[in-house]
């Protein structure tokens, strides 16, 4: 199960960079069509947030690392720290503001609705485990 709910994590990865793409470029034009993809931006993020909650909270990488070698070993070496802190901390924040954009979207605030959605954009690009990244790399599509 936890390998199935791995894939919908990173797949779900996918739909909301694509999503965020389509609706930070849809917030510069000020194009309506904002209402339904910010929508299911916010659908896809919260959905990826449940995933990843179960999977920091059962999984290896999350508490069970912090209560195996506590919360300072764990913050002391920065692979373990990034998957236990710093991953869900700054996916959390992106999520908080996408959630928050789609709210200025709604009320036809499309320049405040654009600026969120590129700092949630960075956040994101930051807080992922991108391949290239020393330690904590994970491959562009785990499994296949």
């Amino acid at each position: 199960m936890y390998n199935g709910l791995l894939h919908l994590h990173n797949i779900l990865r996918w739909v909301i960079l694509i999503l965020l793409l389509v609706a930070l470029y849809q917030a510069y034009a000020k194009n309506n069509g904002i209402r339904k993809s910010s929508l299911w931006l916010m659908i896809a993020a919260h959905t990826t947030l449940l995933v990843g909650l179960y999977q920091w909270i059962t999984g290896g990488l999350g508490l069970k690392m912090i209560q195996n070698f506590g919360f300072s070993a764990v913050m002391k070496n920065s692979t373990m720290r990034f998957w236990a802190v710093e991953h869900m901390a700054g996916m959390l924040i992106a999520i908080v503001l996408i959630t928050i954009a789609r709210g200025k979207s709604k009320s036809l605030n499309y320049i405040a609705a654009a600026w969120l959605y590129l700092i949630a954009l960075i956040i994101i690009l930051i807080s992922v485990p991108w391949p290239f990244r020393e330690g904590i790399g994970r491959p562009w599509f785990p499994g296949m």
